[in-house]
């Protein structure tokens, strides 16, 4: 596990941004692809500004890129909290990815019907591979939440299913999402995390005890590489 600590928001998502261009052209050169799982929320919202503009965006061969979510909240998905609405307004609808390549969660469908379908198509392209993605995008919420595992919900302990639809009581509202085997085979999982607010929960997840049901960011421990860029703020709890 590597852990780098940024100034702010600003310097994080620069170096994010320069860490993914530079980890996307090294696997191009020796793959024919390259497979992400962008992730919901605040924090990439100035990570995908900044690799939808140059330099950055001049480095990425899109052509070759392959999207995918870590999870998704079962609305429409022109509701400004549908995670794809998101990631197409402020990345994919600014550059040249081949829209059969862009997979989202449909959300146009039952809950338990896109779940079923997302993992047969995960089947599609990992099957028989050694990782799956070459790389998954996550963040932390305040209560250590990762993916849509949140603490005390059965699918955290999920160990055969790649993605899974439940309904989350405290939001009123069905989740889809990865589980961990799928996203533990990857080849590298980056955590973007920034302020004040996530600093107790940071502290527990990498330096507590185990405890997944109250801390279910614990759970991802992929097989690749694992590095947490975080800010100043997110870190004061650290040692």
């Amino acid at each position: 596990m590597e852990l780098h600590v940024y100034k702010d928001g600003d310097a994080l998502s620069k170096a994010a941004a320069e860490w993914i261009s530079r980890r996307i052209a090294g696997t191009l050169s020796a793959k024919p692809r390259f497979t992400i799982a962008l992730s919901g929320g605040n924090t990439p919202k100035r990570l995908h500004r900044l690799l939808s503009q140059p330099p950055y965006r001049d480095r990425i061969d899109w052509a070759r890129m392959h999207v995918f979510w870590g999870d998704e909240r079962a609305v429409p998905f022109n509701d400004p909290r549908n995670n794809a609405r998101m990631a197409f307004d402020t990345l994919l609808d600014l550059v040249p990815i081949p829209p059969g390549q862009i997979h989202i969660m449909k959300t146009d469908r039952k809950p338990e019907q896109s779940a079923a379908e997302y993992e047969q198509l995960l089947h599609e392209y990992f099957d028989g591979a050694q990782t799956s993605f070459d790389l998954v995008l996550l963040g932390l919420g305040d209560n250590a939440h990762t993916l849509s595992l949140f603490p005390g919900e059965p699918v955290v302990h999920e160990e055969k299913a790649w993605a899974k639809a439940f309904f989350l009581r405290e939001q009123d509202m069905y989740r889809i999402t990865l589980t961990r085997p799928i996203v533990n085979k990857a080849a590298a999982v980056l955590f973007l995390t920034e302020g004040a607010s996530k600093a107790p929960a940071l502290k527990e997840v990498l330096e507590g005890d185990y405890n997944p049901d109250l801390y279910p960011a614990q759970v991802i421990k992929p097989v690749g590489e694992l590095l947490w860029f975080v800010d100043e703020a997110a870190a004061a709890e650290l040692k």
